[in-house]
Order: C-alpha cells, then sequence, then structure tokens
C-alpha cells in the first residue's frame, strides 16, 4: 500500500466553535441528510469567491510612471484642453476666433512639458527636504528658482 504525505491544512484565521470541534454521531440534520443552512450557500461577504491581490504601496505608481515615461501619447485630453484655449483666447483677443489644429496640439505639447519639468524640479525639491510628498511649497521653490514667474 503507497504511502500518502499528509500536508498541512491553510488555516481560516478563525477558531472552530465547541460544535465543530468535537462533532457528534447522532444529529437531526445528519440523520436526515439535509445540509445545515450556512454550508448550502456560500454568503454574501465573498466566503466563496477569492480575493484580489493587492499591491504593495508604491508598486503601481512605479508602474504607471514606467508606463507614461515609455508612452508619447499626450496626457491631457484634447476636447477640454482645446475649450480651455479658446476660452482664454477670447477672453484676451476677441477677434481671434479659429485655431488650427496643428497649432493646438503644439500648443498642448509645450504645455505638457512645461507641466512635466515643473513637477520633476518640484520632486527633486521634496527629495531634497527628505520627502517623498509633493508641497505646495515644492512647486513654489521649483518655480521660484526656475525664475518661473511668482510663486502663488
Amino acid at each position: 500500500m503507497a504511502r500518502i504525505k499528509q500536508s498541512a491544512k491553510k488555516s481560516s484565521g478563525r477558531k472552530p466553535s465547541p460544535a465543530e470541534a468535537t462533532p457528534s454521531t447522532s444529529t437531526p440534520q445528519q440523520s436526515s441528510g439535509r445540509r445545515s443552512p450556512r454550508s448550502a450557500t456560500p454568503s454574501r461577504t465573498g466566503e466563496g469567491t477569492k480575493k484580489k491581490r493587492r499591491a504593495r504601496p508604491g508598486t503601481v505608481a512605479l508602474r504607471e510612471i514606467r508606463k507614461y515615461q515609455k508612452s508619447w501619447k499626450l496626457l491631457i485630453p484634447a476636447a477640454p484642453f482645446i475649450r480651455t484655449v479658446k476660452e482664454i483666447s477670447f477672453k484676451f483677443a476677441p477677434s481671434i476666433g479659429r485655431w488650427q489644429a496643428e497649432a493646438l496640439v503644439a500648443l498642448q505639447e509645450a504645455a505638457e512639458d512645461c507641466i512635466v519639468r515643473l513637477f520633476e524640479e518640484a520632486m527633486l525639491c521634496a527629495i531634497h527636504a527628505k520627502r517623498v510628498t509633493l508641497m505646495k511649497k515644492d512647486f513654489e521653490l521649483a518655480r521660484r528658482i526656475g525664475g518661473i514667474g511668482r510663486p502663488w
């Protein structure tokens, strides 16, 4: 006869009740062949379903950084950006009503480049202050050092 190796049973994290720990031989449910209502269907709390695995903090952020650094697509949605550009241009020059598509794309690329550069410099300021969290003062310092306008 072949010997079967026993493996450790995975713990569910809860202690068995006294009724579960010592099974009785004659119970009314067992004699009638019925299942207990608890074991008949999985509860709505998710006993029957597997839990979704959670990534460690920062893993998803690093994955997104790599993804966006590899891509060349614009990050700001085009339609809201165009609406904003047209609204601002109408405020300063109401006579200009039409924009070339190439001009809007060029403006969006320049704006995104400027924003990304500002974020990079602000992140360097935060790291210099021995922090990982970006704060308003990091942006102010980055703008002040870079000579971009007045701080907020």
